[in-house]
């Protein structure tokens, strides 16, 4: 069947909507099925039609010709792999499983079209003939070696085996993904005694209650292994083996015996990257990811890693020193395990900065937070928000806002989807429907954030940690670098950047959350109404290093794996078991006893639902040597809000995409490259 004999319900395609949305109250998951049915072959046929075309190729009839292909394909599957993250079912999720492979073949049969790319590189070879302007040069660039990366050189037969290897990734990493939201969903400590909930605070007792109440457990209590429960659980229980069950069950996600077990996919995941990276002509995959990044080479990640490593693991036998004083300061004896952690380090911030969680918590309430991120944005770019309650999205907790410009003019659209529920995979994380282009009649973006808060129960207000708050400041960092993209081709907008430069906008956007201004306005208690005290903000700054030693060894254990995994060749991954592959190589680190990986492999789902993360974790820690110095430049004219600078920020980093080397941009903007001494003393080390 061709695809114009597969019927499609317009309403995936179409979007008629007043503010460009889906009107998803017009179309079911089969619309969605049908959808991505029709749009493979579709876009193959407009492919072929390129690769075709009996003129000679130009940049108008190749490359802008595939930015504009497979636009049904775009809108339905933007609906579709939205869905399966933040809102899915059981049908979702078959067709998930189907279609992961599928899109793998399909993209596939792109990048080896021999026709297409003996077009693509005949431009690439005459590039500084066509008199392409800096943008357009970036795209014809990253076009050409997007295929020349996609096995476009190989012969038919690497490319046959590279094809296979792609689609079992595929597969398998569709199967990972799953299974941890299977496991997160599936758990739940319920607690049936008032004795069971000993130190918990109020905000996190609440949360419980509605929780165990969505479970049917009515009058009781649950923890689940949604971050905003299990975190304040671990760090406010009095109960020591209720506190060591649930820690358990947190870092037990994806390892244990079944059906949902990750461990065994995870050696076949890092065997088939090593085959695809030397199909392609790398020693190993790391190899091959860094070489189109920042980075470069994994010789100049382990620099940076080792170099923070050492001092962090420095730092984190100092904390625990003191969190074993405060254990035996209790009269106990034993040892500080990881479900002791989090509940002793709060005891010492608070003795050490008389800084009690439970008295910040009530000043951070969600709605509060939002506007004070939106502030920020008008503040440093211009830019304000206007909230449509009237819009039907994929689900009730969805909010929609328009984006505005100085001249109020619409230059994007926001979702924010704030809180856990069931259908939802875990973590927090920026999407889209839409990316901002000018082609044709150009493209508004639609940019979601999708969060895990605990819900409140009903009439209560949402109130969030720091952590919490930091968070939803640093995906609306991400939210931003999509809406305020201003480039002219799809291929490079908004977050199409290396991966170790995506992390800028975002890690950025958290340094204005503890701006004193910010929280003296939108630090507002929840009961009396009365702003953050300025004695409290003071406490919240003093210590913003606290257990710095234990977060970044969580962090880089975790980056090391990945790197370690990813740095051997195929000769060396056919013989891994996993998970004593990882537990060696974190003895050999000297991880101490005490803490443990912030993502061990078996939920490690930056790197194993699929490889955009892989080999690519410690992307975070790079960008954050960058945004520790982006943010020197306001604090060097002692103004956070600075309109010059903020002027040039907006331009050279959140405007410009991947319309530029990340290098060029940074230096655009900053007028060096930095050096890790700021990220450093950031952390206090």
């Amino acid at each position: 069947m061709s695809s114009t004999e597969i019927p499609v319900n317009q309403a995936v395609a179409n979007w008629n909507t007043p503010l460009g949305l889906p009107d998803f109250t017009k179309f079911c998951d089969d619309d969605l099925e049908s959808a991505l049915d029709a749009a493979l072959p579709r876009h193959l046929e407009e492919v072929a039609e390129i690769a075709e075309c009996p003129d000679a190729p130009t940049f108008e009839n190749t490359i802008i010709a595939l930015e504009l292909s497979g636009n049904l394909l775009d809108r339905a599957g933007c609906i579709f792999w939205n869905l399966t993250g933040s809102h899915t079912n059981d049908f979702l999720q078959a067709l998930e499983r189907k279609m992961a492979p599928l899109m793998a073949r399909h993209q596939s049969a792109i990048s080896m079209n021999n026709k297409l790319f003996a077009r693509v590189d005949r431009l690439y070879q005459a590039r500084k003939t066509l008199g392409l302007n800096k943008e357009a040069s970036r795209v014809l660039e990253k076009t050409w070696k997007g295929f020349v990366r996609s096995g476009a050189k190989l012969s038919a037969e690497d490319q046959k085996n590279l094809a296979k290897v792609n689609q079992r990734l595929a597969e398998l990493g569709t199967s990972f993904a799953q299974n941890m939201l299977h496991d997160e969903n599936d758990y739940a400590l319920i607690l049936d005694s008032e004795d069971h909930l000993a130190g918990l605070p109020d905000f996190l007792v609440a949360s419980m209650a509605a929780a165990a109440g969505e479970r049917g457990e009515k009058g009781r209590h649950a923890v689940t292994l949604s971050r905003s429960i299990i975190e304040p659980f671990l760090t406010f229980s009095e109960k020591r083996e209720l506190r060591e069950t649930a820690f358990n069950a947190w870092i037990s996600r994806g390892a244990h015996d079944g059906n949902h077990d990750n461990r065994p996919l995870i050696a076949e995941i890092v065997l088939l990257r090593a085959k695809k990276a030397a199909i392609l002509g790398f020693e190993t995959f790391a190899d091959y990811k860094l070489d189109d990044t920042m980075a470069k080479t994994p010789e100049n990640v382990m620099q940076l890693l080792e170099l923070v490593w050492q001092k962090a693991l420095a730092r984190s036998n100092e904390e625990e020193a003191e969190l074993a004083a405060l254990v035996a300061g209790e009269g106990k004896n034993h040892d500080v395990a990881p479900w002791d952690w989090r509940y002793y380090s709060e005891k010492a911030r608070a003795s050490k900065f008389d800084l009690d969680q439970n008295i910040l918590k009530p000043y951070l309430q969600l709605d509060n937070i939002i506007q004070a991120a939106f502030d920020t944005a008008t503040r440093l770019f211009g830019i304000h928000f206007k909230e449509h309650e009237d819009i039907a999205t994929y689900h009730p907790d969805i909010r929609v806002f328009e984006v505005l410009d100085a001249n109020n003019e619409r230059i994007a659209i926001f979702l924010g989807d704030y809180f856990a529920r069931s259908s939802k995979r875990s973590g927090a994380w920026m999407s889209g429907l839409e990316c901002q282009h000018k082609l044709n009649c150009g493209a508004t973006p639609i940019i979601i954030n999708t969060m895990n808060f605990a819900r409140p129960p009903q009439g209560d207000p949402c109130l969030l940690s720091m952590d919490d708050a930091r968070t939803l400041f640093h995906e609306f960092g991400h939210a931003l670098h999509g809406m305020l993209s201003n480039v002219t081709y799809p291929s490079v907008s908004g977050t199409s950047v290396s991966r170790d430069f995506v992390e800028l906008p975002s890690q950025l956007y958290e340094h204005w959350l503890t701006v004193p201004e910010t929280l003296a306005r939108y630090a507002i208690h929840y009961k009396t109404g009365k702003p953050i005290p300025q004695e409290l903000v003071d406490k919240v700054l003093s210590a913003q290093t606290f257990n710095s030693g234990f977060a970044t060894v969580e962090f880089t254990s975790s980056a090391l794996v990945d790197m370690a995994f990813h740095a051997l060749n195929e000769e060396k991954a056919e013989a891994i078991d996993a998970m004593a592959f990882q537990n060696d190589l974190l003895e050999k680190l000297k991880l101490p006893k005490s803490i443990v990986m912030r993502h061990a492999s078996p939920h490690f789902a930056h790197v194993f639902s699929g490889d955009g993360y892989s080999a690519g974790y410690y992307s975070y820690m790079w960008s954050e040597v960058l945004d520790a110095d982006a943010f020197r430049a306001f604090e060097e004219v002692n103004n956070p809000f600075d309109s010059v600078i903020a002027a040039k920020l907006k331009k050279e980093i959140y405007s410009s995409g991947g319309s530029m080397d990340p290098e060029d941009a940074y230096i655009a903007f900053r007028g060096k490259l930095p050096s890790p001494e700021a990220m450093l003393e950031k952390k206090g080390f």
